[in-house]
């Protein structure tokens, strides 16, 4: 959750006088003054540069890092999309799928339903952004993975594509869609500009991946450029929203959507307008006048995005993963059992505490979810998604010894996820951690058995182990698998 940009409504309507009245004086000046705040690129085709990227990501070859990379953000999407299936938003789609399910074509993850690519994208990204489990990229401000790979496997298996394809489709994704939004101005732009930064982001993204997934050549992907720029909504009022159903769909289920039709449109022979980043009425105008569009296909081909996406290790908001991980620390240094506990005590930037403060939701409550790590020894899917464990004793009285204190210092880091997390016993003693980079971070990743760990933990509960661990070796080894369509009984419930 992020903050707001800090707009009076004195303000706005001042604004909007002043352009009303220069509209009345010199309306045509005014439009020309907005175009030229917009950097020219002088000799340069930005949007061929991109568009012929893409139209060979299928078949350029990943350094192994980087395709290893891609596996891990496959697998966790993968394991975010079959641990929501319970929850309100997967339910949702669900339903959706029931009394709209089309000609059977693709898989929706963790059911027994094959329907049409365009509902499979919507269902799985919803089923995937069903939680706070999904993968996040900070200078975007965005949650690639949901959007992304739900459209390429929906794309994927319209056009039986192998494991290579879909794994070179879905990093393409990253390294489109986050550009977009990283040249717009990541958190800050959503912040001034209320529009949804996650959103904007997974629909470029997206079209690129159903686009390769289609296997569209270079002008055709200058149309998926062009329908992603038609199709680039999203506000930030999903901060409102508490049941998480609208959330699941700006995050994931419409960005999916968007990107498998547009791949489909364009495959059958539509047609759009060729540079939407330059020239009259252009995507820059109409989203961010003062972006510098060369950002986007800076370092393309060198910085693959993908690299640089966190994976959550605690199934729980963004703001409790570093008290979390301080806590875990704490524990394994100095045991002791919840009895010998006074109190806990964890500073949080003012911004990231107000998102987890006293919350009803048991995993994005900072006070509930540290009660159930000190209880219970740690965190699982299952007993952050409890609610019945908020009403439970044991647990109630652990939460009454967990303080959250706003720490004005670490204010001064954020967007950057930072803890101090001190741990008082009943003898007198005093334990403290700071952690900086929060387990699973680009600066600080998990090992590939902790990344196994989370997998079977949100996987194996309701498609059993054998399958989980069936699932694991497919995503680890999708270069040998010559049609994406052959992972469907790996990711789907009998």
């Amino acid at each position: 959750m992020e903050k707001r940009g800090q707009f009076t409504r004195r303000s706005l309507l001042k604004g909007a006088g002043a352009l009303a009245a220069s509209a009345v004086v010199s309306p045509w000046p005014a439009r020309a003054a907005s175009s030229e705040a917009q950097p020219k690129a002088v000799g340069r085709d930005i949007t061929g540069e991109l568009s012929a990227y893409m139209s060979e990501a299928a078949s350029r070859q990943l350094p192994s890092e980087v395709e290893e990379k891609a596996k891990e953000h496959i697998l966790d999407t993968f394991a975010a999309m079959i641990s929501g299936a319970g929850l309100p938003p997967a339910q949702t789609a669900l339903r959706f799928i029931r009394a709209y399910e089309g000609k059977p074509v693709a898989t929706v993850v963790g059911t027994s339903f094959v329907c049409g690519p365009i509902e499979a994208a919507l269902a799985n990204g919803m089923r995937a952004h069903s939680d706070e489990t999904d993968d996040s990229h900070s200078p975007s401000h965005s949650h690639p993975g949901c959007s992304i790979v739900s459209a390429a496997l929906a794309a994927g298996e319209k056009f039986g594509i192998s494991g290579a394809h879909f794994v070179r489709a879905v990093t393409l994704g990253y390294d489109v869609g986050p550009r977009v939004t990283m040249t717009l101005g990541g958190l800050e732009y959503q912040m001034k500009s209320h529009r949804s930064d996650h959103s904007i982001a997974g629909t470029f993204g997206s079209c690129a991946a159903a686009g390769s997934a289609a296997s569209l050549n270079a002008q055709q992907m200058r149309w998926v450029l062009d329908y992603a720029a038609q199709q680039a909504s999203g506000i930030a009022a999903w901060q409102r929203d508490t049941q998480h159903i609208e959330k699941s769909l700006v995050f994931g289920g419409f960005p999916a959507r968007n990107g498998v039709s547009a791949a489909l449109l364009i495959q059958l022979g539509a047609t759009g307008v060729d540079d939407v980043f330059f020239g009259s009425d252009n995507f820059f105008e109409a989203f961010g006048p003062n972006a510098n569009p060369a950002g986007l296909v800076d370092g393309l081909g060198q910085r693959y995005e993908i690299a640089r996406t966190n994976i959550k290790k605690w199934t729980v908001g963004s703001p409790i993963q570093a008290p979390l991980d301080a806590l875990q620390m704490i524990m394994k240094q100095h045991p002791f059992s919840v009895k010998d506990v006074r109190e806990v005590n964890v500073r949080l930037a003012p911004s990231e505490g107000r998102t987890v403060n006293n919350r009803d939701m048991p995993d994005i409550c900072l006070q509930h979810i540290v009660a159930v790590m000190l209880v219970n020894g740690t965190v699982t899917f299952r007993s952050a998604h409890d609610r019945q464990l908020m009403h439970d004793p044991a647990i109630l009285a652990a939460r009454a010894k967990v303080n959250l204190v706003p720490d004005e210092e670490l204010e001064k880091l954020y967007p950057k996820l930072v803890a101090n997390v001190e741990v008082v016993l009943n003898n007198g003693n005093h334990y403290s951690q700071r952690v900086d980079a929060v387990r699973g971070t680009v600066a600080n990743p998990m090992s590939p058995d902790e990344l196994a760990e989370k997998a079977r933990d949100l996987i194996a509960p309701s498609m059993g182990k054998e399958n989980c661990d069936q699932l694991i070796d497919a995503v680890y080894h999708l270069e040998n698998v010559p049609d994406i369509r052959k992972l469907r009984p790996l990711l789907q419930q009998t």
